[in-house]
């Protein structure tokens, strides 16, 4: 159940601002390429790469390395795609631009939630919070960006086993996607929300408006034009229809959805499938198609476990040199106040000195002097 129930984020990274100053043949393919990212992600991977290596707005550029790295989440090869997250995340220190910055935020977020490091995605959902923010109310990105930090938030919470919570995060974010309906991307956010939505139906045994969650999602991943949304879309309603013990209708919906993501690599969706597959057999009596889709649900998982592996290998290594670096940048500044303050130390010893050799200068001089009054 709990990998029928994986959350898939490929889509909250879509949301990235089009190239400017191209020439239009740039922003033909910069288009084509968010379009093939959902059913042929190594095309979108290829057309980015091509466009990055002649690109010279470092804004955009950071732009086409989110979209390399939504891609390789698209083929659930999280080593790639987190190296790509770290390239965006260094270019995005020479840039002032608040924008760009949250969507380097946000798609790191996302990265970590797919690893499950939640802890790390919630601490960057914060630091999120205080630069949405700084944006001003009537910017679209406000509520565009506050719809993702939201439906992450709100699938945190679905895989810990707080439905209720998590309701609560996707519906809030489905309200800020309602205001922002006509920008690119947002049907395709719209729609993985509404997937998960589903899912948190029925984990409140509430089947039909489960069902009719899948429906919406369904819905506004065709006005998307994604297949592979559709496809997740589908095996949600297959859920619903095992939960029901009408397994047959199961099937056939999730034979639509294998079909529907032959071509996106997507390991975790058909690794989805391919369990819920050989789960409809088993109950209707089949043991060689249980057989056959368990074998592909095992080598599906196991990939997964594998590409995973490498990603929580390079997220370690990272989290090590960030932590380095801020490290090696408080020395740096503790360094720094010690000196001003054995510097003021030194000025303030030098002035005491001073006037102390001033006023004993004086008091020898008076003394000299109340002698010869004396004396006279």
């Amino acid at each position: 159940m709990k990998l029928a129930l994986k959350i898939v984020t490929v889509l909250f990274l879509m949301v990235l601002s089009p190239l400017s100053g191209q020439k239009i043949s740039d922003d033909s393919l910069m288009q084509k390429a968010r379009i093939e990212i959902y059913d042929n992600p190594d095309n979108a991977i290829n057309i980015c790469k091509t466009l990055f290596k002649r690109e010279k707005d470092i804004n955009n550029q950071i732009s086409i390395l989110l979209l390399i790295s939504t891609a390789n989440i698209a083929k659930r090869d999280f080593d790639q795609s987190l190296q790509y997250i770290v390239k965006a995340k260094e270019l995005a220190l020479q840039t002032n631009d608040l924008k760009t910055q949250i969507k380097v935020l946000i798609s790191a977020a996302v990265q970590y939630q797919q690893m499950e490091l939640f802890s790390k995605s919630l601490e960057t959902l914060n630091e999120v919070e205080t630069y949405i923010a700084k944006l001003p109310d009537e910017a679209p990105e406000k509520h565009s960006e506050s719809g993702r930090s939201y439906a992450i938030r709100g699938m945190i919470y679905k895989s810990q086993s707080n439905p209720e919570i998590a309701l609560e995060k996707l519906l809030i974010s489905i309200r800020h996607f309602e205001k922002v309906i006509t920008r690119e991307g947002t049907y395709a956010n719209i729609s993985v929300v509404f997937y998960n939505i589903g899912y948190c139906y029925i984990k409140l045994n509430q089947l039909e408006k489960a069902h009719q969650a899948f429906l919406q999602s369904m819905d506004f991943a065709k006005k998307n034009q994604a297949k592979s949304l559709e496809a997740f879309a589908l095996k949600g309603m297959a859920e619903v229809y095992k939960q029901k013990r009408e397994n047959e209708t199961a099937l056939k919906l999730l034979i639509q959805a294998e079909d529907l993501c032959k071509n996106t690599g997507d390991l975790t969706l058909n690794e989805g499938i391919y369990k819920e597959m050989a789960e409809n057999y088993l109950a209707l009596g089949q043991p060689a198609f249980y057989q056959k889709y368990n074998k592909k649900y095992f080598e599906m998982r196991f990939q997964r476990a594998q590409n995973e592996l490498k990603s929580i290998n390079h997220a370690i290594n990272n989290h090590n040199r960030e932590t380095l670096m801020k490290s090696r940048e408080l020395t740096s500044h503790y360094r720094f106040l010690t000196a001003i303050i054995v510097g003021l130390s030194l000025l303030i010893i030098g002035v005491l000195l001073f006037f102390i050799v001033k006023v004993r200068k004086k008091n020898i001089k008076f003394q000299k002097h109340i002698q010869q009054i004396i004396r006279s």
